[in-house]
């Protein structure tokens, strides 16, 4: 490795932007990747072009690590692209690991999130009906762009993938520990979640826990909850029971609730089926009418349960698709 620089590419796929910056944050570090490492394609940050990316021979990168969902073809195309082109293919956030926000949208259809996107949207001209279409004729030219799949997938209902990284965004640590894995050689098991462990985050909460329940649910603007006490043991919905540990538990130390980033632990099928049984278990009544005014002070509960895993879930989308 001392001879031969790695050759890495990193790919943005249906996500915000947050996990590039997260490489970014790793400070001076990059400055040793660079010493040790090719980037050969880094849309955020080098001029890489997919051509080259596919001139190259099949196992000529050492790395490659995506981030984001799948969501389009131009998606698709590239995470077959960079998985026949490397060696390690590493799924890179939630995004990538469980579909992550953009897979809320598994829950509408394409043609309502169009609607609301190009026809019903403030900030364009008042009837218009034009939606974008892969191929349009304009000057007597042909005019392609991506075409917009029906759902959002999760890197690996696509393609092979050879280890995940969780989190939104993951922490710098883990790009500066896979990369260094690789250099010394010292890889896991295929198929590890890497930077994570295997319990769930609550195992690791300093809140205390007093085996109470609840009579009301609370947003966590409308309580000033207890800073030693259990989130939701004070009726703000956390999902530290059904999320793997391994982010430091930075959320429900800081006040915050867990949101699941991190995704289940293992054993955990469904995070948001988790989720449910956890909250049920903590309503303080028997009476049917009560526990149903009681959970009537839930947010959103599936966008909540699964805000980052439906297309992991075993919902996966729905019906109406």
């Amino acid at each position: 490795m001392a001879d031969k620089k790695l050759q890495i590419a990193l790919y943005w796929g249906a996500a915000c932007g947050g996990c590039d910056v997260a490489v970014l944050d790793t400070n001076e570090f990059i400055l040793d990747v660079a010493a040790v490492a090719d980037i050969r394609l880094w849309p955020i940050a080098a001029d890489g072009k997919y051509k080259d990316i596919e001139a190259m021979a099949d196992g000529e990168l050492d790395l490659a690590i995506f981030n984001g969902g799948v969501r389009n073809s131009e998606n698709e195309h590239i995470a077959h692209l960079l998985r026949q082109k490397s060696k390690l293919l590493v799924a890179f956030g939630s995004c990538a690991y469980m579909g992550g926000i953009p897979g809320l949208a598994n829950l509408t259809s394409r043609e309502k999130i169009l609607e609301t996107a190009y026809r019903r949207n403030p900030s364009i001209e008042w009837g218009n009906r034009v939606v974008p279409q892969p191929e349009t004729k304009l000057n007597g030219k042909e005019l392609e762009i991506p075409k917009f799949y029906r759902r959002v997938y999760k890197l690996d209902q696509v393609v092979d993938v050879d280890y995940y990284i969780p989190g939104c965004p993951p922490q710098p640590d883990r790009v500066r520990e896979t990369l260094l894995a690789i250099v010394k050689g010292e890889l896991p098991p295929k198929g590890s979640v890497v930077g994570a462990f295997d319990h769930a985050l609550c195992e690791d909460c300093p809140r205390t826990k007093n085996e109470k329940k609840v009579k009301k649910f609370y947003r966590p603007w409308e309580i000033k909850a207890d800073p030693d006490t259990c989130l939701l043991e004070q009726g703000v919905l956390c999902c530290g029971v059904a999320t793997r540990s391994g982010c430091g538990v930075r959320c429900p130390t800081s006040g915050i609730p867990c949101r699941g980033c991190y995704g289940p632990p293992p054993g955990v099928t469904d995070q948001g089926a988790k989720l449910a049984s956890a909250v049920a278990s903590i309503v303080d009544s028997k009476d049917p009418n009560e526990i149903e005014e009681i959970l009537a002070g839930l947010p959103d509960f599936t966008s909540f349960a699964y805000r980052y895993g439906v297309a992991a879930s075993l919902l996966q989308r729905s019906y109406r698709q």
